[in-house]
């Protein structure tokens, strides 16, 4: 249909608007421009790439994970740290060969001089025929040892445990820069089988994720309510689960975008640290965000799809704990992405509060002394909802307040535990570890065990002498209410 000339009026309009997109183009282009040279100049700043940044181990992709056996799993692990060995450990430069370095064999936190190398996936098994089994998750950059001792008390109570390492993770910092959240699902799905073949049902089958793990469970659960070949869980436990994460992960992408330049290989990581805690990597590369994000991503997608059509009621129970303060994950994610859209299937959310107790309310910054607003009870729920915090604003005596599923009654009880005076929150990293784990705890048990005592420094002195930033070692590593934890865990657990 002809519509005939456009009037003037019309033809200024469009003039205008074709101005106003070139206009909006240049300045995002502008914008870019500087970005990138930003970029690139705080590239220039930082320490250059080592072997264990720039060396990629060859891991099982998802595939080959779907394929395989447990049996096989191990056998390219095995090969994978061999490989190490040769192209980093025996290739390291004379400067990087330092007592701090866990990639030089002479190193005291070098991690093959222990007993074990948590680094690797293992299996425990009780002493009588298993009551169960349990798949345990680590989170990101992490390593199977984050949750050995949560695998030990499930040991103790008759579960055959499987801990596996998630591709990419354990070996070199560049392991993280070829990784990809499927890989992490496929090895989920081995690491189930694998739990499944050894304590067949209708024996109790438990997964506990942590962080990134926690992540994965979820999305295992899910994938199982469809797939007959899956198992499904009986129960999942999510410690600082990372249900939703900073929307500047979600644009991590780009800022890797120079390392398509030899000359700036560096851009393809957010940071580039020292390598001193042998169980966790310090560096971390711009795909372990971005994969992160996709992981977060689809996940929470998911959820909404399966609660419109009504699947989430074929999820097993969850039990959550989480710090109020975490700074690695959404914490209000966690609530309103996951929590508020479950059916009434028994879950538990246990919020551990900041304390209140101390007085550091004008230190906070903006917005980071959360009220809970958001969370305290007051209107009916599908979930069980506790919050561990002080007694009163000048008590460091701790109780729990309850909100039972579907009540908007609030019962408080005494924990017998107290808020120490020197810790103001929790913190993402320190829910799975007690205060006497020999790297991590407050007050290690074994303080030499591991070259390094990292959760015991409370150390004060000159700037710029240390190998790592004062956040990194100022971050509380351990929890002074892991007991508590425990307990709430053994509600759940069938004997």
């Amino acid at each position: 249909m002809y519509l005939g000339r456009p009037t003037r009026p019309q033809r200024t309009a469009w003039r205008r608007t074709r101005k106003a997109a070139r206009i909006l183009c240049l300045i995002a282009a502008v914008f870019l421009v500087t970005a990138i040279g930003l970029r690139l100049f705080d590239i220039q700043q930082g320490p250059p790439l080592a072997a264990w940044h720039t060396y990629v181990p060859e891991e099982l992709d998802r595939d080959a994970l779907d394929r395989g056996s447990w049996q096989d799993y191990l056998a390219r692990e095995k090969k994978l740290f061999v490989e190490v060995r040769q192209h980093v450990t025996e290739q390291l430069e004379p400067e990087d060969r330092s007592e701090s370095n866990r990639y030089f064999s002479g190193a005291v936190v070098y991690p093959e001089r222990f007993t074990q190398d948590w680094n690797r996936s293992y299996v425990l098994e009780p002493d009588a025929d298993p009551v169960g089994a349990v798949v345990l998750l680590h989170g990101l950059t992490d390593s199977p040892y984050s949750l050995r001792h949560i695998a030990a008390h499930y040991r103790d109570l008759g579960y055959a445990v499987v801990a596996i390492r998630l591709p990419g993770h354990g070996t070199v910092p560049g392991g993280l820069t070829d990784a990809t959240w499927e890989d992490w699902a496929a090895a989920t799905r081995l690491a189930v089988r694998e739990a499944r073949r050894r304590v067949p049902a209708p024996r109790p089958l438990h997964i506990v994720g942590f962080s990134n793990g926690g992540a994965l469970a979820l999305m295992y659960a899910m994938e199982s309510i469809d797939d007959p070949r899956l198992a499904r869980p009986d129960r999942l436990i999510l410690i600082s689960p990372m249900i939703g994460i900073t929307q500047f992960a979600r644009f991590a992408g780009l800022a890797g975008l120079p390392a398509i330049l030899p000359a700036f290989a560096k851009a393809a990581w957010l940071s580039v640290v020292p390598e001193f805690n042998p169980f966790k990597y310090n560096s971390f590369p711009v795909n372990a965000a971005r994969q992160s994000y996709e992981l977060t991503r689809v996940l929470q997608e998911n959820i909404a799809l399966r609660q419109r059509q009504g699947s989430l009621e074929r999820l097993p129970p969850i039990l959550t704990f989480h710090s109020v303060l975490d700074f690695t994950v959404s914490t209000r994610a966690l609530i309103n992405a996951l929590y508020a859209r479950l059916p009434a299937n028994g879950s538990d959310l246990v919020l551990f509060d900041l304390n209140r107790a101390t007085k550091l309310g004008p230190l906070f910054r903006r917005g980071v002394e959360w009220s809970l607003s958001g969370t305290l009870p007051g209107e009916q729920r599908n979930y069980r909802l506790t919050i561990v915090t002080n007694a009163s604003s000048v008590s460091s005596d701790m109780v729990e307040r309850i909100s039972e599923a579907g009540e908007t009654r609030l019962v408080e009880r005494a924990i017998g535990m107290q808020y120490p005076r020197e810790i103001y929150s929790l913190s993402h990293v320190a829910l799975p570890f007690p205060v006497n784990d020999s790297l991590y705890g407050q007050h290690p048990d074994n303080i030499e065990e591991y070259g390094v005592s990292l959760g015991a420094m409370s150390i004060r002195g000159e700037v710029g002498a240390l190998v790592s930033g004062m956040d990194t070692l100022a971050r509380l590593t351990s929890n002074p209410f892991y007991p508590y934890l425990i307990k709430r865990m053994d509600g759940v657990i069938p004997r």
